[in-house]
């Protein structure tokens, strides 16, 4: 299933995740941003289960800022989640 969520705080405009039946990332899609980086990002965590990926960005910081695209793609999955749990 294709979820779709807006960042914020960072220069990417939208994020669009798609999730297979046992919770891995099928695709990633970022509009806006870094291309090079969310490709790179979009590449990374394809195949990789949404917790883990949580896990490994939840968290990081974009220069002065206090969030940054990957940590908001952790939140974003922490949401999708949460939804899929109920």
């Amino acid at each position: 299933m294709t979820y779709s969520f807006r960042p914020h705080g960072v220069c990417s405009q939208e994020m669009r995740v798609e999730l297979d039946e046992q919770g891995r990332i099928a695709n990633l899609e970022v509009l806006g941003g870094c291309s090079g980086n969310l490709q790179g990002i979009s590449a990374l965590v394809r195949g990789m289960s949404a917790q883990e990926a949580v896990e490994r960005l939840k968290g990081i910081r974009c220069g002065f800022k206090s969030t940054s695209c990957p940590d908001q793609l952790a939140q974003g999955l922490e949401q999708i989640l949460a939804q899929r749990e109920q």
